[in-house]
């Protein structure tokens, strides 16, 4: 189910193991359960944006809609939005691998609104990616063995792993426990942890004696809370021996540090010690990373078992980028107990990169080019830009221009921009332009960055045709068969396609209907019928051309055309 929202808020996400909060507003927001068919549609914006209250029937028939920012990076790439504004999915979406610990999972898509080629307004679309229950809750091991001393009193306790459910849904990744023991000797215990993650144990409820039962098997069963919920099953095998009753304790749970992103990678950023009362293999610590967030910090860092912690070789250093990592502190014992502190890494900036620019065209030929018509007026919208510096402080501030006279460089703010017609374009002068936007940073010293394009102009029937001379004069003898040719008259257009195309024919005087001469539509003159010089000896006619453009455009010319003798009648003797 879609719901479109138009009030226009501002959302605050905080994304864990990425960056800083993000304030995002939205224009239009939609909700789409994961899972669905590609190409399922979401919503109207033409609609839901309200576009029609300001607009008349007809200026509402001319409005398009051209997704922006068309990037694998952005997530974008995941709708596609048509020019009268539906939006559609391009492919199925899953949630758990779109937004991995994100409590809302959401993605941004862009959208330019244009009438003809006049700029309306940029609308950010907010699409949110509702989570369904489609995964269980997972222990990492089907069983596990744990062990009491038959002199353990009641209230002792052992902990046990906690089950991990991929879903991001707050239901559906919402974890209740419930042990199963026939024997009434055990209870499970929970409660959460400063990360929020539950943790359990498996308290004793009564005296142990190892010479009755040596063996207890336990099952604990782990639901979600989604609808219908799902469970996963741990079954626990406690033996009863003859003590690790110690876990590993860090000085603090929570460390905070920075970095510069110039850390080299051979030099440790953190070195973490917890100490163990127990002694021998239960009291022996090594450090990893917690399982649930393993993957995500294996990428960036890499720690070793005696608590050391690297950069690794493709570590991403963005500029306010926040890492958190989860280490866990394990002891060798059997069972081995552990602990969790988190780590907080700042990355600070030392270096200054250059800008980078984006351009994403209403009309793309290619990622480098882009078209439009010669009958654009001053102010069309031709592209979308937008440039992005990582760096902050004056490094991170940027100035942008754009080098050349037909066109302008319009200031959106946020680092972006609109590339609009300043002057009349005309085809026949110049068919196409090479324009250029340099942006530079204000460092010091200052980094520029150049991106080209090129604009090709398209044609529109604007131009009439012109024949090559304002009079054509031919000479022919007379009695000549019909269809003996007389000569040719051409005109020419510059426009392209039909606009170009011309087709010749005669203004018929209505004084003079029999004109012994035909015209084809290429221009060739002919006689349609023997001309006899003594009833007429010159013909003055005029020719029409006109292109086959719409609206179609004309002119004319005039043709003169003289009869030469033929030596065709005898002497006549007249009697006085």
């Amino acid at each position: 189910m879609m719901i479109a929202t138009m009030t226009m808020y501002t959302l605050m996400l905080f994304i864990a193991y990425t960056k800083l909060p993000v304030v995002i507003s939205a224009n239009i927001v939609y909700h789409i359960n994961e899972e669905e068919s590609p190409h399922a549609y979401i919503g109207d914006i033409a609609v839901d944006s309200n576009l029609s209250r300001s607009l008349t029937h007809q200026q509402h028939a001319l409005v398009t809609f051209t997704q922006l920012q068309r990037k694998v990076s952005s997530g974008s790439h995941l709708f596609n939005v048509t020019n009268t504004g539906k939006l559609y999915t391009t492919q199925t979406l899953d949630a758990e691998s779109l937004c991995i610990y994100m409590k809302e999972c959401f993605k941004i898509v862009k959208v330019a609104v244009r009438k003809v080629e006049t700029f309306i307004k940029i609308l950010t679309i907010k699409i949110i990616i509702e989570d369904i229950n489609d995964h269980q809750p997972k222990f990492l091991e089907d069983q596990i063995k744990l062990e009491f001393y038959e002199t353990d009193g009641k209230g002792s306790t052992k902990s046990i792993p906690n089950a991990v459910d991929k879903d991001i849904g707050l239901l559906n990744s919402n974890i209740t426990y419930k042990l199963k023991d026939k024997s009434k000797k055990f209870s499970l215990s929970t409660f959460k942890g400063f990360d929020g993650v539950n943790l359990l144990k498996i308290t004793l409820e009564g005296m142990l004696d190892r010479e009755l039962k040596d063996t207890y098997k336990l099952q604990l069963v782990a639901k979600d809370r989604g609808s219908p919920p799902k469970e996963g099953i741990l079954n626990i095998e406690i033996s009863v021996i003859d003590v690790n009753d110690n876990q590993p304790q860090f000085p603090q749970q929570i460390y905070n540090i920075s970095i510069s992103d110039t850390h080299h990678i051979s030099t440790p950023i953190f070195i973490l010690s917890a100490t163990d009362l127990d002694s021998g293999k239960n009291g022996d610590i090594t450090y990893n990373f917690y399982q649930r967030a393993s993957s995500y910090a294996e990428k960036n860092f890499k720690l070793m078992s005696n608590g050391e912690i690297f950069l690794n070789e493709n570590f991403y250093k963005d500029r306010g980028q926040i890492y958190k990592l989860y280490i866990q502190a394990m002891d060798r014992g059997r069972p081995p107990l552990s602990s969790t502190a988190m780590l907080i890494i700042n990355v600070i900036n030392n270096q200054n990169n250059a800008p980078n620019i984006n351009i994403d065209f209403v009309s793309p030929l290619t990622e480098t080019s882009t078209t439009i018509s010669e009958a654009s007026q001053i102010g069309s919208f031709i592209a979308y830009v937008m440039v992005t510096d990582t760096d902050s402080g004056p490094n991170g501030q940027i100035k942008c221009n754009i080098h050349h006279k037909m066109f302008r460089l319009s200031n959106m703010g946020s680092k972006e921009y609109k590339i609009l017609v300043k002057e009349p374009l005309d085809r026949e002068t110049i068919d196409h332009y090479i324009v250029s936007i340099v942006c530079h940073d204000m460092g010091s010293p200052p980094l520029k960055t150049k991106k080209q394009f090129s604009v090709k102009v398209t044609d529109v029937n604007d131009v009439e045709p012109h024949f090559t001379k304002e009079t054509f004069q031919f000479l022919t003898y007379e009695n000549q068969k019909v269809d003996f040719p007389i000569g040719f008259i051409n005109a020419t257009d510059p426009d392209l396609g039909d606009g170009g195309q011309l087709t010749y024919s005669i203004i018929n005087d209505n004084n003079n209907d029999n004109i012994p001469f035909q015209l084809t539509k290429y221009g060739f003159i002919s006689t349609s019928q023997p001309i006899d010089r003594e009833v007429k000896d010159i013909y003055n006619l005029q020719v029409l051309v006109k292109d086959n453009g719409t609206p179609s455009l004309n002119n004319t010319a005039n043709i003169l055309i003289e009869i030469l003798d033929k030596n065709d009648n005898a002497p006549l003797f007249y009697v006085s």
